[in-house]
């Protein structure tokens, strides 16, 4: 089936996903763009124009154009703090919903969300895309195999020195709100488990030219005693490790390295002898789902073949919700200096 669908939010974010949803192969023809909906008009003007949506109605009002089209679908892609009215507005006229993380401005919004797409009877879920690149997925399969005995801990670095300019600057708790749910979610989806509790230091390093708590030190427990240690920083100068972080995890049997790029290692002890035992490399397996690898388009796939089959995407609501709840844990156990339970 064509999808019809409205995209609210016409701002830089809506150019990558309308052209997903153009050019490719997992989506071409799968959905009819039917209305553009922005605050500004113009703006919303302009993209139609962009991508030659002449036919799709254009407004400042969502209400009014999910009325006027009555779509199968909304896309949202609207700042955070506008997210929950228009999830309503959507689920209100009848359309599953696919928004841009994070989900909700607070876990209790994130419950009312829950509670609203429940009694539509409609899907909501949410864009993690990094979840589906072909690194994040191949490391999920290799834990799955056992390869590394049990999993012991996960362990991810990430550096960069990013100077975005305009809101995230004087943004309160900028990594954890604005960067950290893309690697807790991975380390959530890698490892198979769910948080439990959190203990969380965050700071603002020297020289930092964001206002407020550009890096973090956090320490997750997850379920059967595994551990997850997220070491991060938007203002580290010299050294930039890749956008999905360097990562460590530990198993019962060995240990696998990966870059966060293309670059892996991975071994497992094979000697019962000496102080260091032998080691003997294994490979990492290739992703199960190629159609899983392709970030943004994977998951608007995933919604669509969702909706199309009656399954749970991926990233629905109701599981995202964990993900959430691990970065409010984080800036609340900051807040308190203390060890944070988390609560779903």
């Amino acid at each position: 089936m064509v999808f019809r669908a409205v995209l609210a939010g016409c701002g830089a974010m809506s150019k990558g996903w309308l052209t997903a949803l153009r050019e490719h192969d997992l989506l071409k023809g799968r959905v009819e763009i039917v209305g553009l909906v922005d605050l500004d008009l113009a703006t919303a003007s302009a993209r139609a124009a962009e991508f030659g949506l002449s036919a799709a109605s254009i407004g400042t009002d969502l209400d009014t154009v999910l009325g006027e089209t009555k779509p199968d679908l909304l896309f949202d892609v609207v700042v955070p703090p506008a997210r929950a009215g228009v999830v309503e507005a959507g689920l209100r006229h009848g359309c599953h919903v696919l928004s841009e993380k994070p989900m909700a401005a607070s876990l209790a919004e994130a419950h009312h969300l829950l509670a609203e797409a429940k009694a539509a009877g409609r899907i909501h879920a949410v864009v993690q895309n990094r979840r589906f690149i072909p690194g994040v997925r191949r490391l999920r399969r290799l834990i799955e195999s056992g390869a590394i005995g049990e999993l012991a801990s996960l362990n991810c670095d990430f550096f960069i020195g990013a100077h975005f300019g305009g809101f995230r600057d004087e943004m309160e708790n900028v990594l954890l709100l604005d960067m950290a749910i893309h690697t807790l979610d991975a380390a959530r989806f890698m490892s198979g488990k769910s948080p439990r509790a959190v203990y969380c230091l965050q700071t603002n390093p020297p020289g930092s030219w964001y206002r407020h708590g550009a890096a973090a030190n956090a320490i997750f427990e997850l379920d059967d005693n595994v551990v997850f240690n997220y070491r991060g920083s938007w203002a580290a100068e010299g050294a930039n490790t890749s956008w999905e972080s360097a990562w460590r995890i530990v198993g019962s049997k060995g240990t696998v390295l990966w870059d966060g790029a293309d670059a892996f290692q991975a071994n497992i002890a094979t000697g019962d002898t000496g102080f260091f035992r032998d080691l003997t490399a294994i490979d990492i397996p290739p992703p199960a789902d190629d159609t899983q690898t392709h970030g943004h388009a994977s998951v608007i796939a995933d919604f669509l073949t969702a909706i199309e089959t009656g399954r749970p995407p991926e990233t629905v609501s109701s599981d995202n919700i964990k993900s959430l709840a691990m970065v409010f844990a984080a800036i609340e156990s900051s807040r308190l200096g203390q060890r944070v339970a988390i609560d779903i």
